[in-house]
C-alpha cells in the first residue's frame, strides 16, 4: 500500500515516506489536533493476510505502549486503514545504530553512553516482565540529541503474565521455536529452549562488543556456522582488535556473552550500574590521572590553593605560639597606659623589650 502526501489516514495527514522494511512501510504524518509530527507504520497488504505477522504487529504495539521510558519508542495509537493495521509512534530524527556502525567502531565514551541508555531501557522492559528477544543495531535508534531508543517489540515475550496482554504476548513462545536474529541470539535462543531476561543481556553484549570492536562478535560464512559459534566459541578478545577499550569494560562485555545464563549479569539494572561506574571513574576517556586532574574546574583549584595556604599559616602560627609559651617570662619594669579604660598600653621589660597591648576589635 503506497500512500501519497496529503492522504488522510483517519485523523492524520500523510506528509511523505520515511522508508519500508519487512514489517511495514513507515510514513511521516501530521497530527492536526496536537500539532505535532508523528511516524506511522503500516503493515503491507500481504502481511495483513498472514495471521502470524498480523499478531506480531499488534503485539509490538501493545508491548511498546505498555512501556513508558525515555529509551523506548513511544506508541500513540493502533488502528486499521482500509483493512491494513497501522501503528502511530513518536517521530525519531537521527539514524539507527547499524548506520553508525557502518562507519566504524564508536569511541569508548560514546559506546558506554549508548550502553547505559540501552541497559536502562531493557531494565524498564524487564521490570514489566517483557523480554525483547531481538536486540540488535537495527532495532536501536540514535536521535540527533544522542538519545537511544529501543525499537521493534515484535518478538517480545512476556515472562510475568499481565491480564491485559498475556493472551497476545505468550502465543509466540512455544519451546522448540527459534526466535531472534542470527549473530545476536543467546545460546538458549539458538537451541529453541525457553528464555528469560538474560537472553537480552547476551544480545546486549553482542551489540556492545560490536560498538567497541567495529566487528560482530559472532559472524561466520553461513548461518549454521554462526549459530555454532554462539553455542561453542568465544569471540576474539576486544584487546586484540582495539587498544582503546579499558580492561574493565572488556570484562563487562565478556560477562554479558557468557554461554551459561547463570554466569551473566543477572539483571539489566546491575549491567547499567557497572557501565555507569566505568564512566564515572573516567576509565572511558583513556586518560591518565594527571590529565584528569588537569580538567578540574578553575574555581575548585583556587579553593584548593587557598585551603593549602590557610593550613600552612596555621602551622606557622602554632609553632610561633609554642615558642613563645616556652620563652622565659618577661620581667616588667614599667607599664604605660594608652587609653583611659586601660585596655591598651605598653609594657616595658627590664631588658628594654616592649610588648604592646591593643584593645580587642
Amino acid at each position: 500500500m503506497q500512500l501519497a502526501p496529503g492522504t488522510q489516514l483517519d485523523d492524520y495527514e500523510i506528509l511523505g515516506s520515511l522508508g519500508a522494511g519487512g514489517m511495514g512501510e513507515v510514513y511521516r504524518a501530521l497530527d492536526p489536533v496536537l500539532k505535532r509530527e508523528v511516524a506511522i507504520k503500516i503493515l503491507p497488504s500481504f502481511g495483513s493476510q498472514n495471521s502470524d505477522r498480523m499478531r506480531r504487529f499488534e503485539q509490538e504495539a501493545q508491548t511498546a505502549a505498555s512501556l513508558n521510558h525515555p529509551n523506548i519508542l513511544a506508541i500513540y495509537r493502533f488502528g486499521f486503514y482500509q483493512g491494513a493495521p497501522y501503528l502511530v509512534s513518536e517521530l525519531l530524527v537521527g539514524e539507527t545504530l547499524r548506520q553508525q556502525l557502518e562507519r566504524g567502531p564508536l569511541p569508548v565514551r560514546k559506546a558506554i553512553d549508548y550502553g547505559v541508555q540501552i541497559a536502562h531501557g531493557i531494565a524498564a522492559a524487564h521490570d514489566k516482565g517483557i523480554v525483547h528477544r531481538d536486540l540488535k543495531p537495527e532495532n536501536l535508534f540514535v536521535g540527533k540529541d544522542g538519545r537511544v531508543k529501543i525499537l521493534d517489540f515484535g518478538l517480545a515475550k512476556l515472562i510475568q503474565p499481565q491480564p491485559e496482554t498475556a493472551a497476545t504476548m505468550t502465543h509466540a513462545t512455544e519451546p522448540g521455536v527459534m526466535m531472534g536474529t542470527q549473530g545476536y541470539m543467546a545460546p538458549e535462543q539458538v537451541r529453541g529452549i525457553d528464555v528469560d531476561y538474560r537472553a537480552d543481556i547476551f544480545s546486549f553484549g553482542a551489540v556492545l562488543y560490536e560498538m567497541l570492536a567495529g566487528a560482530r562478535a559472532f559472524q561466520r560464512a553461513t548461518s549454521a556456522d554462526t549459530m555454532a559459534a554462539i553455542l561453542h566459541e568465544d569471540p576474539p578478545a576486544i584487546s586484540r582488535i582495539t587498544q582503546t577499550a579499558p580492561p574493565g569494560l572488556q570484562r563487562v562485555v565478556h560477562r554479558c556473552l557468557e554461554k551459561n545464563p547463570e554466569q551473566r549479569f543477572q539483571s539489566a539494572s546491575d549491567l547499567a550500574f557497572a557501565l555507569e561506574a566505568l564512566s564515572d571513574s573516567g576509565i572511558s576517556s583513556g586518560v591518565s590521572p594527571t590529565a584528569t586532574a588537569a580538567r578540574v574546574p578553575r574555581r575548585a583549584r583556587v579553593w584548593t590553593t587557598a585551603l593549602a595556604a590557610i593550613v600552612a599559616l596555621a602551622a606557622v602560627a602554632f609553632f610561633v605560639i609554642a615558642k613563645l609559651t616556652r620563652a622565659v617570662p618577661m620581667r616588667i619594669s614599667n607599664y604605660t597606659q594608652l587609653t583611659q579604660d586601660g585596655h591598651a598600653g605598653i609594657i616595658q621589660g627590664l631588658d628594654g623589650s616592649r610588648l604592646y597591648l591593643l584593645p580587642a576589635t
